[in-house]
């Protein structure tokens, strides 16, 4: 499907605002992040700011509920290449993210790289995830609907967040969701081919990344990285995965669902045609992303309300 009109009227804004990061410091990139106008998300009952106890020292993390009672929660991971991006940048999109879906949101601001090369995202993400199980009663939420989720890095977080609690026997998670994720180091899928460039997220970019966060490429065969390279995908949690049409990220995310079916997960996978890596957030102007926000709380939803898949 090709892009339309007012698509790439986006796209070319976009690429005005944000020049071509991988010539650029990590700092300088996330400065533009934070400095760049958002749209202001939705009220929420309560939003706070706390730390809580990680591997390396504490861990940031906001909280978003949107309700009293005992909630279902949604572990946050934001996307950015495990480079760039914060809980402030992901804020509007966390905050409709708890009202759409009634679940306790708790978004994780993990260390980034180059200061804090792999595994310490994932290794924060896990952590997180851990605490957050461990002290179910004190937040106030129900450990049996639990949520992995993000985008892009943070969707890799989430998968590997699953594959962590799987190896190593922790929190029971119920539901991983990824929005377009990085799944797997190889950067020559023929999505990277065909999209590599005019899409917001370019090759070169992801190679960027992935330069800055694992330079060795003889290390980034390890699951913990590229998810997708795991001996083993069964077991995990029943997952839904998210792509766009022109994302270099699309081949990796349909073959990880493909993968995890073949490996007796329930996965499910929607492809929207026409959009771009980071198009989740922009319903405001994207028909096709408030499609996919609609179609992706609804997942979550129908899950908690009703007989989760557990792994076995």
């Amino acid at each position: 499907m090709a892009v339309d009109q007012a698509t790439q009227a986006l796209l070319d804004m976009m690429s005005g605002a944000f020049p071509d990061i991988s010539t650029l410091e990590a700092t300088q990139v996330r400065a533009m992040m934070e400095e760049a106008p958002a749209v202001p998300g939705p009220e929420v009952m309560s939003v706070i700011d706390r730390t809580i106890p990680g591997p390396a020292g504490e861990i940031p993390v906001r909280l978003y509920r949107p309700a009293l009672g005992t909630l279902s929660t949604i572990l946050y991971f934001h996307g950015g290449g495990w480079v760039i991006g914060s809980l402030n940048t992901h804020d509007a999109g966390c905050r409709a993210l708890a009202n759409a879906t009634g679940s306790l949101v708790v978004s994780v601001d993990y260390r980034l790289a180059p200061e804090h090369v792999f595994p310490a995202a994932a290794d924060d993400s896990y952590a997180a995830t851990a605490w957050v199980a461990a002290n179910a009663k004190e937040l106030d939420i129900d450990p049996a609907r639990l949520c992995v989720m993000g985008d892009s890095a943070g969707g890799n977080l989430a998968a590997v967040v699953a594959l962590m609690a799987r190896d190593q026997q922790g929190p029971a998670i119920a539901l991983q969701v990824g929005l377009y994720p990085v799944i797997d180091a190889d950067l020559t899928r023929r999505s990277y081919v065909e999209n590599a460039e005019g899409f917001f997220l370019s090759t070169a970019m992801m190679g960027w990344f992935w330069d800055l966060y694992l330079s060795d490429k003889s290390a980034r065969s390890n699951p913990y990285a590229s998810p997708i390279r795991a001996n083993d995908l069964s077991g995990l949690p029943q997952s839904h995965i998210i792509t766009a049409e022109h994302d270099p990220l699309r081949d990796e995310g349909e073959a990880y669902a493909n993968a995890l079916r073949e490996a007796g997960v329930t996965s499910t996978n929607t492809r929207y045609g026409g959009m771009f890596h980071g198009f989740f957030n922009m319903g405001a102007f994207l028909p096709a992303a408030a499609q996919a926000f609609d179609d992706v709380t609804s997942v979550i939803r129908t899950a908690f309300a009703g007989e989760v898949t557990r792994p076995h």
